[in-house]
């Protein structure tokens, strides 16, 4: 071939294109060559040149061409001999397949002029294939039976060759009961086909080997070959047949699925599918049957495939059948009698018939509370049923033949258990024996049978007074371990007087909530304790009641400011005090007694010379007594007629004061009597420091007690075996003098500077019936105050604990520091003496008193020495000197210097 062209631009292409259509009428005729598949490359097909009448040396120049991608694939043009040669190998059967005729299109185009010739070359076809069958072995199943002339059908070979070529005939190899007829197909095709020219006989030869031979028509012949299997197939005449007709088996109940009951056998004389033999149900056999049972189809095994029950069915019958493959089939049949064996697999049954659920807790021991009935469906001992209770419950069990009865054996208590688990125990007498467990529960139904309880034996409520009315006193809490209504709590106000009016009139109580409101404003000098009995029901049927006592402490406030007692105030001026001009310096003048309705450091006292008097140098107040005493010698200078104004004052927040002005005139011929001068401008001597005398001896009382309470743990622990009867040490914690100041509550109360201003000790009984105390000390006065706040026995042990109480805050202060204020009115009357071990020896102000040579008791003067005295009536508390009478009529008592 030419040698290979570059490809040309896609415009140029286009342009030829354009020309070939236009000179398309311009070539006349048409020139076909022909050329053998599978020529060489570079065989001439034709000489193109000399055929379109072109000149060999003008086909360089006019560029002679093939056209089309087609034609410069299979073929190539030679320019130096204008020959078409084949430029690659052709096979026609790839190219047209089994076409008749095979052409193919070839464009030579040239240039100057541009001019497009077609071509057409036609592949001749060669013998180079040889015929094949599509399955090189084939078999054929005849039956035994088939009839002379019976005709099989072969498959036809296959040749891409066309023509003479493809097959032209086909032959079989010779055998003593087949012929070979063809048939020819309008396409021409052959179509080979079996006769069957003697009958066949299975037992005599049971197989024949042919082979099929196909030969084409080209020269040199090719051929194929195809092996032929036949196999003589047996007639189904003999049915299978069971060695037995009748099978019998017994197995137990409780035989696990997929455990093997027997494997039938079948047998069947023929050969193949005739002989081959497949088991299955009868049509006599139930579904329920088929259920439970299960046969291989192949080897006749029975198998159990559900549960067996005896109690549903102890026998079963199975039909069989035994069918073979032949046709038409044949089959044989059988009868499979299985009888099932009782096990103990049935549980027993507890079965309620009734139940009393819940309980009342007030049902007696012996009552009935359910029935119920047991069964097992086993038989013989397996169906024997005991029943059982567990031990825990308050119930029993009593039986009557299958039929039982739950009664309770004791007496039931909701509030300790509301609930029971009881757990029936129902047991068979099978090997091993099987049980039923059936869990009840039983709830208590709550039965009105507990009365309310408060959480405390007493309550204790402080109200200030002057306190709004609806002020909160206290929540009184009850509780009720019934349930439901029964305890569904509801608070009330018992019924009482005090001060001849109702309690409700004071206070009300929430009835939902036991919260305790004030409903009026309550007066400390009118009411200092209310004791407020609160009732609490619960909402049973009938109710039930519990009552506790609330104490309603009324908190004193600075509401009086003091009242002058001495000298007696009023709208004419008193008489005046008569000084001689000869008394020395600490002359007692006069002394301002005076009291305080209030309580405590409310009512503690203190004195001051106002400079508004008529001359503040020549007079001194104490401050703590009252007593006015001169402090200088006096001068024939002085005013002869003097005003002496002293302001009282209370220890209140904010303090009260009240003004008294005292008329002193100076005198020469006045009597005198016979006073020493008090060492009032020496000075006392200097107040030790009381505030660390205080810490002091609270960290020593603090100390002994954890030390007391140490030592009696200790021996409380190591006597905890011992004995029920044996005495316990612990039991002294137990003494009412000991729980008498069990709830001691020491208060300090601190000056704006940080200094101790006084300390406020309250002792609270933990009974309802003792007495509360309470006890005041202040660093910056000689004095102390102790309050009594309601009434109480005065056993001798509480007098004798109440002695070691005063001894022991005796330690707080020295004695020219501290006085205990006693002094007790109780009730109505003219005075009331203090509790026994309360009372106090008199400690006189100078050394004439405590001589005898000083005037004692109400002397000339119509004075006394002045003590304070704390006086307590039904009408008020307060303070006052000993020299006059207080305000419940109880004359003062000799105070503690």
């Amino acid at each position: 071939g030419g040698p290979k062209k570059q490809p040309r631009p896609a415009w140029k292409w286009q342009v030829l294109s354009l020309f070939s259509l236009c000179g398309w009428g311009w070539v006349s005729g048409q020139i076909r060559y022909s050329v053998v598949e599978e020529s060489e490359v570079g065989t001439v097909v034709g000489n193109v040149a000399q055929d379109l009448g072109l000149k060999v040396d003008e086909l360089s120049g006019r560029r002679l061409r093939l056209g089309s991608e087609e034609s410069l694939r299979y073929f190539a043009v030679r320019l130096d001999s204008g020959a078409l040669v084949v430029s690659e190998q052709l096979d026609r059967e790839r190219l047209c397949g089994a076409a008749a005729s095979c052409v193919l299109s070839v464009q030579v185009v040239t240039e100057n002029p541009l001019e497009l010739f077609r071509l057409e070359v036609e592949i001749l076809d060669l013998n180079d294939n040889s015929p094949s069958f599509p399955t090189a072995h084939c078999t054929l199943r005849i039956s035994e039976s088939a009839t002379v002339a019976a005709r099989f059908p072969l498959e036809s070979a296959q040749d891409p060759d066309v023509g003479t070529n493809a097959v032209g005939s086909y032959e079989l190899s010779p055998n003593s009961h087949f012929s070979l007829d063809v048939k020819q197909l309008k396409d021409g095709k052959l179509f080979p086909e079996l006769v069957l020219e003697r009958a066949l006989d299975r037992e005599e030869q049971p197989e024949l080997q042919l082979v099929l031979t196909a030969v084409d028509g080209g020269s040199p012949a090719r051929s194929g070959t195809a092996q032929i299997t036949v196999l003589v197939l047996d007639s189904n005449d003999n049915a299978p047949s069971f060695d037995r007709t009748v099978y019998k088996v017994r197995v137990p109940e409780n035989t696990p699925a997929g455990a093997l009951l027997l494997r039938l056998n079948a047998s069947d004389p023929d050969e193949g599918p005739n002989g081959e033999t497949q088991f299955s149900f009868g049509v006599h056999t139930p579904d329920s049957v088929r259920r439970l049972f299960a046969l291989d189809p192949r080897s006749g095994e029975v198998q159990v495939s559900g549960a067996l029950d005896f109690e549903e069915s102890p026998f079963y019958e199975i039909h069989v059948r035994a069918r073979d493959g032949g046709v038409p089939e044949m089959e044989g049949h059988c009868v499979l009698q299985v009888e099932v064996e009782d096990a103990n697999d049935n549980p027993p049954e507890v079965l309620l018939t009734s139940l009393l659920n819940p309980v009342p807790e007030d049902t007696p021991p012996g009552t009935v509370v359910g029935l119920f009935n047991v069964r097992d469906r086993d038989s013989g001992a397996n169906g024997d049923v005991s029943l059982e209770i567990s031990p825990n419950a308050p119930f029993a069990i009593r039986s009557l033949q299958n039929h039982y009865s739950l009664v309770t054996r004791e007496s039931l208590d909701r509030e300790t258990t509301p609930q029971y688990a009881v757990e029936l125990i129902a047991r068979d007498g099978g090997s091993p024996a099987l049980t039923t467990r059936l869990r009840l529960l039983l709830n208590i139904s709550d039965v009105n049978d507990n009365p309310p309880r408060f959480s405390q034996p007493s309550y204790d409520a402080f109200l200030p007074e002057n306190n709004p009315p609806g002020s909160l006193l206290c929540t009184v809490s009850a509780s009720d371990p019934d349930d439901g209504d029964n305890s569904r709590l509801v608070y009330s106000i018992e019924g009482g007087h005090t001060q001849g009016a109702p309690t409700s009139s004071f206070v009300h109580i929430d009835p939902d909530n036991g919260d305790l409101y004030a409903q009026r404003t309550f007066d400390f000098e009118l009411v200092q304790v209310l004791p407020v009995t609160v009732a609490v029901r619960d909402s049973g049927s009938p109710p039930l009641c519990a009552n506790v006592t609330v104490y309603v402490f009324v908190l004193d406030q600075n509401d009086h400011p003091p009242a002058v007692l001495h000298p007696a105030g009023g709208s004419d001026l008193p008489a005046p005090q008569r000084v001689p001009l000869s008394a020395p310096p600490g002359y007692l003048v006069t002394k301002v007694s005076a009291v305080d309705a209030d309580a405590g450091h409310n009512a503690w006292l203190s004195y001051r010379l106002l400079p508004q008097s008529t001359d503040p140098s020549l007079f001194r107040v104490a401050p703590y007594t009252g007593e006015v005493r001169t402090a200088r010698a006096l001068r024939d200078t002085d005013v002869a007629a003097q005003q002496v104004l002293v302001l009282v004052q209370d220890n209140g927040d904010p303090p009260l004061s009240t003004t008294v002005t005292i008329a002193v005139a100076l005198e020469e011929a006045a009597a005198e009597e016979n006073y020493k001068p008090r060492d009032f401008l020496a000075g006392a001597k200097e107040k030790p420091d009381l505030t660390l005398y205080l810490i002091i001896a609270l960290a020593a009382m603090s100390t002994v007690a954890l030390a007391t309470f140490t030592v009696l743990a200790a021996r409380c622990l190591r006597r905890r075996g011992s004995a029920a009867g044996s005495p316990c040490c612990c039991w002294l914690s137990e003494s009412p003098s000991r729980d008498f100041f069990k709830h001691s509550s020491p208060k300090l109360q601190l000056s704006s500077d940080g200094t101790l201003k006084y300390m406020e000790v309250t002792l609270r009984p933990t009974d309802s019936q003792t007495q509360c105390y309470r006890t005041c000390f202040s660093p910056g006065s000689d004095r102390s105050d102790f309050t009594f706040m309601r009434p109480c026995p005065a056993p001798g042990t509480l007098a004798r604990e109440t002695d070691a109480f005063l001894s022991a805050t005796g330690t707080l202060q020295n004695p020219s520091q501290v006085r205990a204020c006693e002094g007790l009115s109780l009730g109505e009357g003219d005075g009331g003496a203090a509790p026994q071990g309360l009372r106090g020896a008199p400690h006189w102000d100078s050394p004439e008193d405590r001589s005898g040579t000083g005037t004692r008791g109400w002397g000339a003067g119509g004075q006394r020495r002045r003590h304070e005295a704390s006086l307590f009536s039904s009408t008020g508390v307060g303070r006052a000197a000993a020299g006059g009478r207080g305000a419940g009529g109880a004359r003062g008592r000799p105070r503690r210097r």
